[in-house]
């Protein structure tokens, strides 16, 4: 049987997930179809694109979880185990199993779970020193894929969830060779009644929703923490923030609750930091008038401020590719009203346009993240004056082709998940407010928390436990 390229020759079980066009419909250069949008939509909305195929045809491969062994604590580990097999949009996972299946077998019965229509089994135990051990079978091919020794936290702990989550990942590992999602967290500035801005954080099944910080300004008025990003070791976080009544820019140590700040050498707002890929230097935008540009500081050794670019017009939120030799930023060179999406070479070099540009509509495209393992860009934007935000991929490797992934109501502020496949973005429908996430493989959504006004969500890279002195072993 041939192997595909997941190392697999799958048969055709399972089913097909999203949308495949017979066709391609040539009007210009660019923009791939979201499912239910037609020629005339994508035409009105973002003219001079083409469609192309957005989600191609595949077979999603069903995996059964036999019970954990372990008892009550190993169950709501298998739980989790489900649900973010689940939210990783690579399975079908079997809702019900007869009770033959699922008791009594000291090994593998590969020939009853073939016939249940399972291609992957996962089975795993919970001894008595807290680990859970995990092992993902191949149905098809009857053999043990892998398996692994997770250390479980108490179920009190903070970080039991992550312990489960980082054994889930190793799920989609195992069978994909590619990250999981299971193990991250997103956080974001909380917009609250009273008109005061947090940043909060929420694990990525929407479990564990905490506030972060509680910057209460100097001077008279309400806290605003904005544009949170993620250290790429996941410890740190650095945002903007009002504290001192000015828009300045702070790290904060995620296990110690340490916050630092950012030297103001220059007069101007300094908003939208990110971490370059080394860790130990942020990018930011000072805007300042004429002087306005993007600089980056070295914030482990506290030192050298060095300069990105500079002009009269207002570069904002730079981000970077995964092996830093490039960056995308946002800026109004073309105008005030028609902010764009652009890609330049950290070592110099002119700048080219990202978003989907047209001379007579230049549209309004902001918020650009570039995605960790890939040459695409995530950001969103309209065509029009006034209208709805959509989510767009610009796939640089694929000579520019743009993707639109959402088509109702407004959706803005992309961030990539670790995987460089799911998005999480604030979106507004006519039920609410909420973040969201989306899957730019399958185009599946689905709500993260609902019902809070979110702001600018930026998505961790995979986390690990911290350590801990009181973490305990489940009993």
């Amino acid at each position: 049987m041939a192997r595909n390229r997941h190392g697999d020759g799958r048969r055709g079980r399972g089913f097909l997930t999203g949308i495949v066009l017979p066709f391609l419909l040539t009007l210009a250069p660019g923009l791939a179809l979201a499912p239910g949008l037609g020629a005339q939509d994508v035409e009105d909305r973002f003219p001079g694109v083409s469609l192309g195929l957005l989600f191609e045809g595949r077979t999603q491969p069903v995996i059964a979880i036999q019970p954990f062994e372990g008892g009550a604590v190993a169950q709501r580990a298998e739980n989790i185990v489900a649900r973010n097999l689940r939210h990783s949009n690579r399975f079908r996972v079997l809702d019900s199993i007869p009770e033959a299946f699922t008791r009594g077998q000291e090994t593998v019965d590969y020939a009853l779970w073939d016939q249940l229509g399972a291609d992957w089994l996962v089975t795993g135990r919970l001894d008595g020193a807290g680990t859970l051990v995990l092992e993902v079978h191949d149905v098809i091919y009857r053999e043990t894929r892998d398996s692994g020794r997770f250390p479980i936290l108490a179920p009190d702990h903070s970080d039991f969830r992550l312990s489960v989550h980082i054994a889930s990942d190793a799920v989609v590992q195992w069978v994909f060779n590619e990250p999981g999602i299971a193990a991250s967290r997103i956080v974001f500035s909380r917009r609250m009644d009273d008109g005061s801005q947090d940043l909060w954080m929420v694990d990525a099944d929407g479990e564990n929703l905490q506030r972060i910080t509680r910057d209460r300004p100097e001077e008279e008025g309400h806290p605003i923490a904005m544009s949170p990003a993620w250290s790429p070791d996941g410890r740190r976080v650095v945002y903007t923030s009002y504290r001192s009544g000015l828009p300045r820019i702070y790290e904060l140590n995620l296990e110690t609750g340490e916050r630092r700040s950012v030297p103001a050498p220059m007069a101007g707002d300094y908003i939208t930091p990110t971490y370059l890929p080394d860790g130990e230097r942020i990018a930011f935008a000072v805007n300042a008038g004429r002087n306005s540009g993007l600089f980056t500081y070295n914030i482990v050794e506290q030192c050298c401020f060095e300069e990105l670019s500079r002009g009269r017009w207002e570069d904002i939120s730079p981000t970077f590719a995964p092996d830093g030799s490039q960056f995308a930023f946002n800026s109004n060179r073309l105008g005030v009203g028609a902010p764009q999406i652009y890609r330049r070479p950290v070592n110099g070099g002119s700048p080219a346009i990202v978003s989907p540009y047209l001379y007579e509509r230049p549209g309004y495209y902001t918020s650009p993240d570039w995605s960790p393992v890939g040459d695409r860009l995530a950001y969103h934007g309209r065509i029009d004056r006034r209208g709805t935000h959509q989510i767009l991929v610009s796939e640089i490797g694929r000579r520019g082709r743009v993707v639109q992934l959402t088509q109702e109501g407004n959706n803005q502020d992309p961030s990539w998940a670790p995987d460089g496949r799911h998005l999480v973005f604030a979106a507004e429908r006519n039920w609410g407010r909420a973040l969201m996430i989306v899957d730019t493989e399958t185009g599946a959504t689905r709500t993260l928390v609902s019902g809070i006004v979110a702001r600018m969500p930026a998505w961790s890279p995979s986390l690990s436990v911290r350590p801990a002195a009181d973490a305990e072993a489940p009993q």
